[in-house]
C-alpha cells in the first residue's frame, strides 16, 4: 500500500482546494467555456479552460518553460510545506518523479511554426524539447532539485492513472522512498483539430452517458500526489491496468479489458465491488465510449454504486484525466462532498445504456473506497482505487 500524503490539482474546477470544493458542490453551472480560436474553420466547441490563476515564472528553465510545466511548477506552490518535509526528510536520489502527458510542450511548437511561417525566423526561446514528452518529468526533477528515478509516461488517456501505477510500483520496489506522481496536458490545437477530424468534438458542453451524446469537450489541467509509505489519511489502495488493443481509437464494444483493469484494482485492494462507495466513469460522452464503460461497470457493480463522469465540468483533460480524477476523489474523501451528479441540464440520460448506477441527484457515498476509471486509445485501461483511513 502506498499512501497519499498530500495532493493538488488545476483545472476549470479551480486553482484552489476551497475554489474546486465550491465548484464541486455547485451542482449546476457553465463549467466549460466556447471558443472558435482552436479548432480549424472557426468552428465554436466548448473547452474546460484553467482561469483566474498566477502561474510561477519559470523562465530560468529555458528549455523547459512550457505551460504544461508552469502548471506543475504552480502545483509545487499549493504543495511546498510536504515538499520541504520529504526533501529534508529523505535524499535527493530516493525522491522519484512519475509524470504523465498526451502533448507535452506541443502548443509552444505550434506558435513557433506559425512565427516562423510569417517571419521566416527561428526563435531563441523556442526549443525542441518543449515538445518532448519526457520533459514534464525532466522539468519537475531539475525544478526540485531531486534526483530519483525520473521519466514520463504518455498512453494517451490513461496516462496519469498508469502514473500512479507505477509510482506504487517504485515505492513497493524499495527504489524510492518517495514519489511524486502526476501530470499536465494544456490545451493544443494539434490533438484537438485531429479528435475533430474523426467527428468527436462537440459543438455543446459535452453530456457524458446522455440520450443524443455527440462527442467531447477538451479541457486542460495538472495534478500532482505525493506517495510515501509515511502514513496518511488517503491511501491508493488498488491497482488495475489492461491493453485489450481491440483498436487504434475505438474501445472494445464487449469492455472486456476495462472489466479486466476494474477487477484487478479490486483484486489487488482487497475489496469487493459492494465495498466501492463511488466510480468516477471515464465517461467521455463519445457514444461508443460510454456504452462500453456502462457495459463493463453493470457487469461487475451491477447498479448497486454510485457513479458519474466529471467531464461536463472539467472537459476531458487527455493525459492529465486520470490524476485530476484520482485528485477529485481525493476531494470527495477527504471533505465528505457529496457525490457529482451526472448533469443533464441539456440532454435526458440514454436510457437504452445498460443501468450502471448513475446518479442524478447529490448524495454522500456510505463506503470509504472510490474507483477512477481511465480509458485509452488502443486499449490501454487503468483503474486505480483510493481509500479513506480512518
Amino acid at each position: 500500500m502506498s499512501y497519499i500524503n498530500c495532493y493538488a490539482s488545476v483545472s476549470a474546477l479551480g486553482a484552489t482546494k476551497d475554489t474546486i470544493i465550491s465548484t464541486l458542490l455547485s451542482n449546476h453551472g457553465e463549467y466549460l467555456t466556447a471558443r472558435s480560436d482552436m479548432i480549424n474553420g472557426g468552428k465554436t466547441a466548448y473547452f474546460g479552460c484553467v482561469k483566474d490563476c498566477s502561474f510561477p515564472d519559470i523562465s530560468e528553465y529555458r528549455e523547459h518553460n512550457t505551460r504544461n510545466n508552469r502548471f506543475l511548477a504552480y502545483l509545487c506552490t499549493e504543495l511546498k510545506d510536504k515538499l520541504s518535509y520529504f526533501k529534508d526528510k529523505y535524499p535527493a536520489d530516493r525522491i522519484g518523479v512519475v509524470m504523465g502527458t498526451s502533448t507535452s510542450g506541443l502548443s509552444e511548437s505550434e506558435e513557433e511554426i506559425k512565427k516562423y511561417k510569417k517571419t521566416k525566423l527561428r526563435s531563441e526561446n523556442y526549443f525542441y524539447s518543449f515538445q518532448e514528452f519526457g520533459d514534464p518529468a525532466m522539468f519537475l526533477s531539475e525544478y526540485l532539485k531531486v534526483s530519483g528515478p525520473s521519466y514520463t509516461i504518455s498512453t494517451a488517456c490513461s496516462s496519469s492513472s498508469r502514473v500512479l501505477i507505477s509510482a506504487h510500483r517504485l515505492i513497493e520496489s524499495g527504489l524510492c522512498d518517495v514519489v511524486i506522481a502526476g501530470g499536465a496536458d494544456t490545451l493544443s490545437a494539434v490533438p484537438i483539430n485531429g479528435f475533430n477530424s474523426m467527428g468527436l468534438i462537440s459543438s455543446s458542453p459535452c453530456t457524458p452517458f446522455c440520450k443524443g451524446r455527440d462527442g467531447i469537450s477538451i479541457g486542460e489541467a495538472g495534478g500532482l500526489m505525493i506517495l510515501s509509505k509515511e502514513k496518511s489519511s488517503l491511501s491508493l489502495l488498488g491497482l488495475g491496468e489492461s491493453s485489450d488493443a481491440y483498436h487504434v481509437s475505438s474501445p472494445d464494444p464487449s469492455g472486456e479489458g476495462a472489466i479486466s483493469a476494474m477487477k484487478m484494482a479490486l483484486k489487488s485492494a482487497g475489496l469487493s465491488p459492494s465495498d466501492i462507495g463511488y466510480i468516477n466513469l471515464h465517461g467521455t460522452a463519445t457514444k461508443l465510449n460510454d456504452a462500453m464503460e456502462a457495459k463493463a461497470v453493470a457487469s461487475i457493480f451491477s447498479d448497486k454504486v454510485p457513479c458519474s463522469s466529471t467531464k461536463y465540468m472539467t472537459g476531458h483533460t487527455l493525459g492529465a484525466a486520470g490524476i485530476l480524477e484520482s485528485c477529485i476523489l481525493c476531494y470527495i474523501l477527504e471533505n465528505n462532498l457529496t457525490l457529482p451528479p451526472q448533469s443533464t441540464e441539456h440532454r435526458e440520460l440514454d436510457t437504452e445504456l445498460e443501468s450502471c448506477g448513475l446518479i442524478q441527484s447529490c448524495l454522500k457515498a456510505d463506503k470509504p473506497f472510490m474507483m477512477s476509471n481511465s480509458f485509452a486509445f488502443g486499449g490501454n485501461n487503468a483503474s486505480v482505487i483510493i481509500g479513506l483511513n480512518k
